[in-house]
């Protein structure tokens, strides 16, 4: 990360993104500068247009801002599924009950 760091610094300043210049400012930060990394990085950012990396970075975190929006916890669906558990459970009592008044009725007249 330290790299691209350096390479946003040297484009802020409008400097030119150099080996010299990367290496000068990585050795001011007091970061161990690895020369491969630095050849590797200087070649691929000359193919890069940094400002319209920029603009679309800056345009990506907006969408992710709206998700945290969404409702904060909804209930776990093992709760939803106990209730309704609870509820066919509450229906069978109550069909039981009717079922049983049949029968006792049928055994009173019978």
């Amino acid at each position: 990360m330290e790299y691209v760091y350096a390479v946003l610094l040297l484009h802020a300043a409008k400097k030119d993104i150099s080996e010299d210049n990367l290496r000068r400012v990585l050795e001011a930060a007091g970061i161990a500068v690895d020369e491969i990394r630095l050849k590797s990085l200087v070649a691929a950012i000359r193919e890069i247009n940094i400002d319209e990396v920029l603009k679309a970075a800056i345009a990506v975190p907006a969408a992710p801002a709206a998700a945290p929006a969404a409702p904060a916890t909804p209930a776990p669906p093992a709760a939803e599924e106990e209730k309704k558990e609870e509820e066919k459970k509450e229906e069978e009592k109550k069909e039981l009950s009717e079922e049983q008044l049949a029968e006792g009725l049928a055994a009173l007249f019978g």
